[in-house]
């Protein structure tokens, strides 16, 4: 189910990706295909939608199978692996374009066919065609099948990327990574789609560049990865020191500094090309000889020559030719002369001639290229060999064409001459290929071919390269005549033999207006891209190419094997002159013609938005010029000869049959009569389209912009449709599998339920039987029989006797009776669980408490079961005074304070002879006790003088201290009041520590007035509380009768 999901999942993310299908996606983003605009001959339609589709991120457009691809100078993170998975095997045209598609359809189209196909990658420099050619070959490296040769193939062909980067590449103003050669590169196939050998010419290597380049441009990137990236042990090794700056042919001429390039990091370059080099299996031998060879052109570069007496060149600095020696492996001595004399023949004599300083600075760069140069070609012959596939056995090839594109800078040379005709060639052959493969396709369907008008720039062709005529014709002419051969004299034979061509003009021959923009040393041409105007200064030299054959000699002599390889002993060595660079180009195209004309070819159209290489600006004149000169608008107007979008039977008619009841779900008859019906019933009208032999032509645009509209809007439907019908198929299944789920589930359950019953009622069977017999003889010594009952019974006890346990200590009621056999134990837990409550009782006690206890304790022995009203006094606490020492009277307070006051109390004391009341505070210190009125000491009992105190059985609150009196002056006994008689007493006990002083007394009580006079206090019960002086002169106190009085009779 989950898979199911995610399959479901990945199509919708598909569908939605699919964003040509909707107008307001059309409006935003533009069209994806360029055959599909209704204003296909404007080039401000096909801009403004290259603009649009630009502005979303979205580079890539086709037209028809050709890919327009526009740099966007940023990271849009499109080239990923999941990328590569989902273009991988998916319709050409199902998907956005993308390189990945082209890439993947060239190579199902190459397994379908088994033919051999080429993609031609074309642009101006900085557009991006490098990296184009480097995107194919890594979605090539990861959709090809793998296996550990494959992977080693692979490998190579993927590193033998940045090895011709760093030997052929260089920063120019328009390109930091600019390829200054052509590069084709055949990737070899087996018949299961593996990549298994590859093979790679090049073309026309800019070797100019390394001895000379324009403001802010650099010579090859080797160059300066050797000196910034090279180890230390390698450079001392070279002779070379860890700055560009020091060798002049990396040096900007007039300025003494190398261009600086911020997006160029030579110190990784180098270890990726170390890297790159071992893997295609370079022998360490070889990659020595390589590096000495770099090293050895930067040096010749620091020859410098002067001049002798007589005019010639000598050399004055030795250091360089002593490097040169040692790397090149050649006699200091041999050097020096070759690079300073000419050898001539004269008659059967050769001499040698000494050059002046310019002949000798002639000679030495033109060593230089030619080092260079041939190294370059050992290192292309030497990758082929590390690509080429061993089996004899029939490869199909899928050829990369990585060339330079139109190119026009503000002063152009013999470079961009050679470049500019080999994009002439290549739009020739583009035309007639798509001419060709359109022509061809309509008459294999069977539709009428009508001719398609467009510029055949063969003119231009003719007057570059026709025999005896052609510019390159005159311009080898001029180098192979003798006298002075002057680039002047060339432009003149130009003007001679040209003067007519409508696309040629000079100085010489231009208007009054047009001369104006023209210098006398300059030519135009007027290409199909437009207009080029080229400096002759240096066509001659660059032509020319020579190379003195002393200086041939000289290098032959090389120990170092790459120069030995280069420089062969065997190569011609004739008086004849070789063939010059314009024809040896020319000659190369031809041959690259007739191999791109025996394939099929597919295009990659490379843009560059804007010169500054700024992200998100898109230039509308540079973009305009580029359309032009890449030929998009002849591709196109090719394309649209007759009908815009084609699509075989079966495709079409997988797409769009919901359009039609009859079609859809499923039709039963042929594709063809199924398209048929389905246009039929769109209402497609006879001249919108043809029906060919396997696919159908639509004319105009706009009726495919109707039908997908109309898809889009049945895809909802269908959509809403399909999910109903496979939510409720899912729900069925859902519901069917969960019933017989359940079904058996509940059929398990009730048998397991059923054996479970079963058991229960035998073993409780059992149970009762032993249970009844127990119970019989439960009162019987222990056997068999009742064992188990009288455990039940134990236990039994002990689960209700823990259920029910007493909460305090003096409950003694909650204790469970026992059964007979357990009297015993239930006495011994009684006693243990009692000892437990009292235990963990005690320990619960606070300090306070318990001193409050200890306290109480003391009273319960004076009073317990004497006194009538003493159990209501227990659950009261007692406190330490009840009158605060502010409360005391402050001259009082400073006479007594010395003793500590340990206790104060509120008192009403009688007096002696009249028995009035009298409000007192009577007050405890460490000696004595108090009886105070206010400010004054009324009375001070000295504890030692204090015979015993006396109180009542019943419940009043009169307390009678007994003084001892020796003389007739002292006071007698105090006859007090007090509402905490307990408290009060209790803290004379502990103050006075006389413990067994209190005589509780029932009736009477009789004291001493004073000594040898005595009175009585009697005390009765009555139905009120009432104090009063009797009758018979004693103070009678009469208290009511409290419950507890029954006790204390007892």
């Amino acid at each position: 189910m989950y898979m199911f999901s995610k399959s479901l999942e990945e199509r919708c993310n598909r569908i939605l990706r699919d964003m040509e299908g909707s107008l307001t996606a059309r409006d935003r983003v533009g069209i994806q295909d360029f055959v599909l605009l209704d204003a296909y001959t404007s080039e401000s339609a096909v801009l403004d939608n290259l603009r649009k589709r630009f502005n979303e991120n979205l580079i890539y457009t086709y037209i028809g199978t050709l890919l327009v691809s526009v740099n966007p100078y940023k990271e849009l993170g499109i080239y990923t692996k999941k990328q590569m998975d989902i273009y991988m095997g998916v319709n050409f045209f199902e998907l956005p374009p993308h390189i990945y598609a082209l890439a993947d359809n060239v190579y199902r189209t190459m397994l379908t066919e088994t033919n051999n196909h080429f993609i031609l990658i074309s642009g101006e420099s900085g557009a991006g065609k490098t990296e184009a050619s480097k995107k194919i070959l890594q979605f090539y490296a990861v959709s090809c099948p793998s296996t550990k040769l494959l992977d080693n193939v692979r490998d190579r062909l993927l590193l033998s990327n940045p090895v011709l980067e760093a030997f052929g590449n260089a920063k120019t103003l328009k390109n930091d990574n600019s390829s200054r050669f052509g590069k084709y590169m055949d990737i070899q196939f087996d018949h299961m789609g593996g990549a298994v050998g590859g093979h790679i010419l090049s073309y026309l290597l800019e070797k100019s560049r390394v001895v000379h380049q324009n403001h802010g441009e650099r010579s090859f990137h080797i160059f300066y990865q050797l000196v910034e990236g090279g180890e230390e042990d390698l450079l001392r090794w070279l002779g070379l020191e860890r700055n560009c700056q020091r060798y002049s042919y990396l040096v900007q001429v007039g300025e003494g500094e190398c261009a600086k390039v911020s997006s160029v990091n030579d110190k990784s370059d180098w270890k990726t090309v170390r890297k790159a080099l071992s893997v295609i299996e370079f022998s360490e031998s070889n990659i020595e000889s390589l590096f000495a060879i770099i090293a050895s052109v930067l040096h010749l570069g620091n020859v410098t020559f002067v001049a002798d007496s007589q005019g010639y060149a000598t050399l004055n600095n030795s250091p360089e030719i002593h490097w040169l020696s040692k790397l090149l492996g050649i006699p200091a001595q041999v050097i020096q002369v070759g690079l300073t004399h000419r050898k001539i023949e004269a008659r059967s004599e050769e001499v040698l001639s000494p050059f002046t300083v310019d002949q000798a600075v002639y000679a030495k760069d033109a060593l230089a290229k030619a080092i260079y140069g041939r190294t370059f070609t050992w290192l292309v012959n030497e990758l082929n060999e590390s690509l080429a596939n061993k089996d004899s056995s029939r490869k199909t090839v899928i050829g990369l064409l990585d060339i330079y594109g139109f190119e026009v800078f503000s002063v152009n040379s013999f470079e961009q001459f050679c470049i500019n005709y080999c994009n002439e060639k290549l739009q020739q052959l583009f035309i007639q290929l798509t001419l060709k493969s359109e022509q061809e396709e309509y008459e294999m369907e069977g539709i009428e071919w009508e001719s398609v008008p467009y510029f055949n720039n063969k003119i231009i062709c003719d007057l570059v390269e026709e025999k005896f005529k052609g510019i390159i014709s005159v311009l080898d002419e001029e180098c192979l005549r003798p006298g002075e051969a002057t680039d002047m004299t060339f432009l003149e034979k130009l003007e001679e033999k040209m003067g007519g061509h409508p696309h040629f003009v000079t100085h010489k021959l231009a208007d009054q207006k047009t001369r104006k923009t023209l210098e006398r040393g300059d030519f135009r041409l007027l290409h199909y891209a437009g207009e080029v105007t080229y400096s002759v200064v240096g066509f001659l030299d660059k032509n020319n190419d020579l190379l003195y054959r002393n200086i041939k000699e000289v290098m032959r002599q090389s120990k170092n094997a790459i120069v030995k390889h280069c420089f062969p002993s065997t190569e011609p060595d004739s008086k004849k002159r070789p063939e010059t660079v314009a024809t040896q180009f020319k000659s190369s195209l031809v041959g690259l013609t007739e191999i791109l004309m025996s394939k099929e070819p597919w295009y990659v159209r490379c843009m560059k938005p804007n010169e500054g290489k700024q992200p998100g600006l898109f230039d509308d004149v540079l973009v305009r010029h580029q359309v032009k000169y890449l030929g998009l608008m002849e591709h196109l107007r090719v394309r649209r000869a007759g009908f815009a979008y084609r699509r075989r039977y079966e495709i079409f008619l997988q797409r769009y049959k919901p359009l039609c009841p009859d079609t859809w779900p499923n039709w039963k008859g042929t594709a063809a009569e199924g398209v048929e019906c389905l246009v039929k019933h769109l209402g497609y009208k006879p001249d919108e389209y043809k029906m060919g032999r396997t696919k159908i032509f639509i004319r105009h645009p706009r009726t495919l912009f109707a039908t997908e509209d109309a898809f889009e809007v049945c895809k909802h439907e269908l959509a809403t449709r399909i999910q109903a019908k496979y939510k409720g198929y899912r729900v069925k299944g859902d519901y069917i599998r969960q019933r017989q789920a359940a079904t058996k589930i509940e059929t398990c359950w009730r048998g397991m339920k059923a054996r479970r019953e079963r058991e229960k009622r035998a073993w409780a069977v059992k149970v009762i039987k032993k249970f009844i017999k127990g119970f019989m003889t439960r009162n019987q010594p222990a056997c068999v029989d009742n064992t188990e009952y009288l455990a039940f019974v134990r236990q039994n006890y002990l689960t209700r006797l823990k259920e029910n346990l007493p909460k305090t200590v003096v409950d003694k009621n909650t204790w469970l009776t026992p059964p007979p056999i357990m009297q015993e134990a239930s006495q011994m837990l009684r006693k243990l669980y009692t000892r437990h409550m009292v235990r963990r009782y005690v320990q619960g006690i606070m300090t306070e408490r318990k001193a409050q206890l200890q306290i109480k304790g003391l009273t319960s022995s004076i009073f317990k079961g004497t006194k009538e009203n003493y159990p209501h006094s227990v659950g009261i606490p007692f406190v330490d005074t009840r009158i605060s020492e502010e409360d005391i009277h402050i001259k009082v307070y400073q006479m007594i304070r010395q003793e500590r006051i340990k206790y104060s109390v509120p008192v009403v004391k009688y007096d002696r002879n009249g028995f009035r009341p009298r409000f007192r505070q009577l007050i405890y210190t460490g000696s004595a006790a108090y009886l105070v009125e206010e400010a004054k000491i009324k009375q001070r009992v000295e504890f030692n003088n204090l015979k015993g105190v006396s109180v009542s059985t019943l419940s009043d609150n009169f307390l009678i201290l007994h003084v001892q009196c020796e003389d007739i002056k002292q006071k007698g006994d105090l006859v007090l009041q007090c509402d905490y008689l307990f408290e009060a007493l209790t803290k004379l006990c502990l103050v006075a520590n006389k413990h067994n002083f209190i005589k509780v007394v029932q009736g009477s009580v009789k004291f001493d007035i004073q000594p040898g006079r005595e009175g009585f206090v009697d005390f009765k019960s009555g139905q009120e509380t009432m104090i009063y002086r009797a009758k018979n002169g004693h103070l009678m106190v009469e208290s009511t009768r409290t419950k507890s009085r029954a006790m204390i009779q007892n």
